[in-house]
């Protein structure tokens, strides 16, 4: 080949869930790997009906070129939503981006230098790994316990250029931060001058009572914070947001012109149109309903399947059960033999960013059936026992 990679290029992997979901696509395969929303869960007639309104009130505008910063409406609104959870911003905090992972990726491109430390939990999102990784940083994995991580182990992470953290329903774990903790962890950020960024995109997605408000809440000015709209309408719209704090808005705004322009302003006009005069205060409802039911089923299921030694916590919303096997079982290797038998899950190991815990795997309940959950669950005890 008579190209020359960067060395930027060579730290870029294929994502392990990715490269699951293809596997999974064999007719016959019950799949708990994918963190994909259920399509049941799509607003398919509101997204038409504001289709057919965005292109007959301002079709020349929404099928334009459009403003980096984002659609100034949706900017509005994203800025007083976050001001009904505690976090006060305004509308020229608010950068409209390709999905939250593209977030991610700005972040890691104005922040991180080669070599600087990028302070994660453990287990993090494998997409924030990846989406660092290129910029060349020191990831420096947090010790923590079901809560999150303990504030005295931030000191781990001085001189680091953020934390990045997934209060709510983290993926892979499920777990959501107390109030306490967030004060504690946002109290001591601030003591070392630690920045957090802060990635949102399960918060709405609570079952049985709505979280605590973000960190960002806590330590105005330290914080950066990302929301999503693929999780509460859908992810093929690849509409998300950062909330910047004034002074590196300008950097973030300036990579994303790099990056794409903008994101597409037909997208963006579309999805104002629909939330604008409240629908998914009646719609995120109907999810939470449909979520809650699978999350009872795979509970259910884990009880009554899997054998002593495993280990999990029920999570209280979100996607994510985050499982322990016992001792000295790899699900990495596990997982072939589990293919064959008839479902998938992801290995833990890839949510880590040092010292994995190769006994661990993450299941999704939300885009399978519950007489599917209880087949593949199944599927996975069958597959432990023949190979203990």
């Amino acid at each position: 080949m008579s190209f020359t990679l960067a060395r930027r290029a060579e730290r870029m992997n294929p994502s392990v869930i990715r490269e699951i979901l293809k596997v999974t696509e064999k007719p016959g395969i019950v799949s708990l790997a994918g963190g994909l929303p259920s399509p049941e869960s799509f607003p398919v007639e509101a997204m038409r009906a504001a289709c057919e309104r965005v292109l007959r009130d301002t079709p020349k505008e929404a099928l334009q070129y459009a403003a980096s910063e984002g659609f100034g409406p949706l900017r509005e609104w994203v800025a007083a939503e976050m001001g009904a959870h505690g976090l006060a911003a305004e509308a020229s905090q608010v950068l409209i981006t390709t999905g939250s992972q593209q977030g991610l990726d700005l972040v890691g491109k104005v922040l991180i230098d080669a070599g600087s430390g990028v302070a994660v939990e453990r287990p993090t999102y494998l997409g924030a790994l990846q989406a660092f990784a290129p910029y060349e940083p020191e990831v420096i994995s947090v010790d923590g316990d079901d809560d999150g991580p303990l504030p005295e182990a931030l000191d781990a992470a001085r001189g680091a250029r953020f934390l990045y953290l997934l209060p709510n329903f983290q993926n892979p774990s499920g777990r959501c931060m107390g109030a306490a903790r967030r004060l504690a962890l946002a109290e001591r950020a601030l003591e070392i001058g630690l920045p957090i960024v802060e990635d949102n995109p399960y918060g709405e997605l609570w079952f049985d009572a709505a979280p605590p408000p973000p960190l960002a809440a806590r330590a105005p000015g330290n914080g950066i914070y990302l929301g999503s709209f693929s999780k509460v309408l859908a992810p093929g719209l690849r509409l998300g947001y950062v909330v910047a704090p004034k002074a590196i808005f300008p950097k973030l705004l300036q990579a994303k012109q790099a990056a794409d322009l903008h994101t597409p302003g037909f997208n963006q006009r579309v999805v104002h149109e629909v939330i604008r005069d409240g629908f998914l205060r009646e719609h995120v409802p109907t999810v939470r309903a449909r979520y809650k039911a699978q999350r009872d089923a795979m509970r259910a299921a884990l009880e009554h399947h899997l054998p002593s030694g495993c280990r999990w916590k029920t999570p209280a919303g979100g996607m994510f059960f985050w499982v322990e096997l016992p001792e000295g079982v790899d699900a990495t290797a596990l997982l072939p033999k589990a293919v064959a038998q008839g479902m998938a899950y992801v290995p833990g190991a890839a949510f880590f960013a040092d010292h994995a815990k190769a006994n661990t795997l993450r299941l999704s309940f939300v885009t399978v059936p519950p007489a599917d959950i209880e087949r593949g669950i199944a599927l996975l005890a069958k597959t432990l026992k023949e190979n203990a």
